[in-house]
């Protein structure tokens, strides 16, 4: 039989299947995260009809001849090219910016994607398109710890309490205040404070603190100016709902326990206006709440230089800034960074990190194997997974609120669809020709 029909039905057949290809390619266009794959023929092996010789004398060397028999499929490559980012805004949306893949897990085998459409499920596991379980680690008490495990954060967990240890002091006391007016200046009655006299020379300021469970309680400090660039400070208990017979600690001109302050508190100045560490006594505030809490014990801190309080001749606007204590709070929303993690945001104004999603790279991403739903599992030529964090294992980020799209290049198809429709074509020309050639040696013999 001639060799020509068998070398045009190679043709057909690998045209055939690379047309299968194309269609693939652009049947997925639109398909989140899909990789375009190419299909790859080779030369099919060749008859030969005469072996080369060397050169005589007097002739010189002659040429192999053989007859090539067609071709074959060599590979279908998986393009891995980046695809562009298309813009959701939804959080759970996210795109690898890189060569990385997502890890999830079906229950029984980890699978790799690069499809980041994922969703909370009801149970507040994040999860992808299929049901399958996206992999990362979890935090404990904000700590990112543990092994590779499914990312969970139902929504309404609660974050503990912290109780307060400090208080930050801001602002200004007015350096041209004249010292208070007062029979004792070092303890003031509560009627001399409020006197409208002392106004310019008082300054009061309220701030809540928290305990150990939560509870708030409204510390008010009161501080009076005594001497140049000096003003004692003082703590009004009234609003800290403490337990009296336990020790506390509050100050000169209040009750404290086992024994009375004998050191008043004070805040000394610079000549520059800036507070002098060294002359200044702020001790620890203590006392145990009523109602079970550990006793709270914090410190007034000042600040220093241009960040701490000041006394420059400008009105009084000192006030307690901040502090580092809050109460219990519920989680209200969850966001996802560049690095992947996870940060809550809860009802008592806190942010704490609850996660962080894992990321895979392999030696040869083209050696994994296909599986459905845009996903792909290890094989004997992919490598084994490196599994690791943004930022830390791999230089590939996440970017939230995008999902990668198709990076097949419908210009590219439809181009090699023109091809490889011609070379369909051609071979199967080649065929009918062929067949014309033995019809006429038949008809010769009649």
């Amino acid at each position: 039989m001639d060799r020509s029909l068998f070398s045009a039905v190679s043709g057909l057949r690998n045209n055939q299947t690379r047309m299968d290809v194309i269609g693939n390619n652009i049947a997925n266009v639109n398909t989140t995260a899909f990789k375009a794959s190419r299909a790859n023929f080779t030369e099919s092996f060749s008859q030969v009809l005469s072996g080369a010789t060397r050169p005589g004398p007097t002739t010189g060397g002659i040429n192999a001849m053989a007859v090539g028999l067609g071709s074959q499929l060599s590979s279908i490559d998986t393009v891995f090219t980046q695809g562009n980012r298309e813009t959701t805004g939804i959080t759970t949306n996210l795109a690898v910016q890189g060569n990385s893949f997502f890890v999830v897990s079906n229950g029984s085998q980890n699978l790799y994607t690069r499809d980041g459409n994922f969703k909370w499920d009801s149970n507040g596991t994040l999860v992808a398109g299929n049901g399958a379980i996206v992999q990362g680690l979890m935090a404990k008490n904000g700590v990112l710890g543990g092994a590779l495990t499914g990312i969970s954060v139902p929504i309404g967990q609660t974050t503990p309490a912290a109780a307060t240890s400090r208080a930050s002091l801001a602002g200004n006391f007015n350096s041209e205040a004249t010292p208070i007016v007062a029979v004792d200046p070092a303890n003031p009655t509560a009627a001399e404070l409020a006197d409208p006299t002392n106004a310019g020379s008082v300054v009061q300021t309220t701030l809540g603190v928290f305990d150990s469970l939560g509870s708030k309680h409204d510390l008010t400090v009161v501080a009076w100016k005594t001497g140049t660039n000096q003003w004692d400070v003082k703590i009004d208990p009234t609003s800290l709902n403490y337990d009296s017979t336990k020790p506390y600690t509050f100050g000169p001109g209040a009750q404290s326990s086992p024994a009375g302050a004998t050191t008043p508190w004070q805040i000394t100045f610079n000549p520059d206006g800036t507070v002098d560490a060294t002359n200044s006594n702020l001790p620890n505030v203590s006392f145990t709440p009523i109602g079970g809490g550990a006793p709270v014990a914090l410190k007034l801190d000042p600040g220093t230089g241009s960040t701490g309080v000041t006394s420059l001749a400008a009105g009084n606007s000192a006030v307690l800034r901040d502090q580092n204590g809050y109460a219990s709070g519920v989680l209200q929303a969850t966001s996802i960074g560049q690095d992947g993690v996870i940060t809550g945001s809860f009802s008592n104004g806190t942010n704490q990190t609850l996660g962080q999603i894992a990321l895979a790279d392999f030696n040869n991403p083209e050696g994994l194997d296909q599986a459905s739903d845009s996903m792909y599992t290890v094989s004997a030529n992919s490598g084994t997974p490196l599994i690791g964090y943004s930022g830390k294992d791999t230089t590939s980020t996440i970017a939230s609120g995008a999902l990668e799209m198709s990076n097949v290049d419908l210009a590219q198809e439809f181009t090699d669809m023109i091809i490889t429709q011609r070379g369909f074509e051609a071979n199967g020309k080649m065929i009918t020709t062929s067949d014309q050639m033995l019809q006429t040696l038949i008809n010769m013999r009649q």
